[in-house]
């Protein structure tokens, strides 16, 4: 697709960038272009195409969904870990059970953890159809990322763009910049060493650089930087693990990178968080660390997701909907999926 619209190759690779965004598949993997398609396809603020930064940071996001919801009478549980889902003796769900013992009722369930949390976790393996816990079993949840937020105490400069003498932000910082995509072979070859178990010698880095937009992230003169890093399988060859030495070699190889873009980036870190798959699972659940809680592959995709027949959010468990990045129409911050299963829940709720 790229190339029938284009003639730049870094042009091409640039975008190129956003058709594997969370997909353990090359530029050249067939389906990839619907994959640069979901990134490009919404809007913001009535511009198509656009991303935004969240002043306070995506926390804050979640933030105001909460105070939206607590205005309006919902109960927020906050570190209350959730051991089952409640079935009734009719087989409807019927609330949840949570690891403290913990009886929560309701009419209604909806569940935005991924699908193999909420249905091969959560719910009895009996009382679901064997065809599909095996579909759940086969989702493809293979992830490449590995994401480093590192703090600085000045803020990068480019040698394709130095800074201002007074130290402020100039337009590029307050874009994504895109490293390592001069070309699509690029790409191909790290996601090459990746599917044989090798984190890349030359990864793709999306920076972005929030304090640039957001001050009030970091302290006067400092910055925060937002790596998304390709590619780096969930399993290491020979069985290998992601121990601290392991994460701190590819956090290098990701620093020398952009070293040579910017060069005394790496002596302005002055701490770094990184975030392999196995992490990015650990942490929030996210199965095999994949951000869309599993590839965004045209079998995986509307009506297979997360599988045939199921959709429309509704499960084979009556009153337990599936609201998550696992759902229709798939991953991103945009609540379409939620706001879909509400939706459905809504016009279920009124029948009961």
């Amino acid at each position: 697709i790229l190339d029938q619209w284009f003639e730049s190759e870094p042009l091409k690779a640039t975008l190129a960038t956003d058709a594997v965004i969370g997909a353990m598949a090359s530029p050249h993997t067939p389906g990839s272009g619907y994959v640069l398609l979901h990134h490009v396809m919404g809007e913001l603020e009535g511009r198509r195409g656009a991303w935004g930064y969240v002043a306070g940071g995506m926390g804050a996001l979640s933030q105001a969904i909460a105070r939206a919801a607590a205005a309006r009478g919902a109960h927020i549980f906050a570190e209350k870990a959730v051991c089952h889902v409640l079935l009734g003796r009719d087989g409807r769900a019927q609330g949840v059970v949570l690891k403290d013992g913990t009886e929560v009722r309701s009419k209604l369930v909806l569940s935005n953890a991924s699908p193999q949390i909420t249905f091969l976790e959560l719910i009895p393996q009996e009382q679901l159809p064997k065809d599909f816990v095996q579909r759940i079993r086969q989702v493809d949840t293979r992830s490449p990322v590995t994401k480093i937020n590192v703090a600085v105490d000045r803020l990068p400069s480019f040698l394709a763009a130095p800074n201002a003498r007074n130290g402020q932000p100039l337009p590029h910082h307050q874009c994504s910049i895109h490293l390592n995509c001069e070309g699509t072979h690029l790409l191909h070859q790290a996601f090459t060493e990746a599917t044989h178990g090798h984190p890349s010698s030359r990864p793709m880095i999306e920076l972005c650089i929030p304090s640039a937009l957001d001050p009030g992230l970091a302290p006067r003169g400092c910055h925060v930087v937002s790596l998304f890093t390709q590619y780096t399988p969930s399993v290491l060859a020979g069985g290998q693990p992601w121990d601290e030495q392991a994460r701190n070699a590819y956090a290098d190889t990701v620093f020398d990178c952009i070293e040579a873009y910017a060069p005394g980036f790496k002596a302005s870190i002055i701490g770094k968080d990184i975030l392999t798959p196995p992490d990015l699972e650990r942490i929030f659940g996210l199965p095999g660390g994949n951000i869309f809680h599993g590839g965004m592959s045209l079998d995986q995709l509307y009506f297979a997701r997360p599988a045939p027949s199921y959709s429309g959010y509704r499960s084979p468990i009556p009153s337990l909907y599936l609201c998550g990045s696992g759902a229709h129409p798939g991953g991103g911050v945009m609540g379409a999926a939620g706001r879909n299963a509400a939706r459905v829940a809504l016009e279920d709720f009124r029948r009961l």
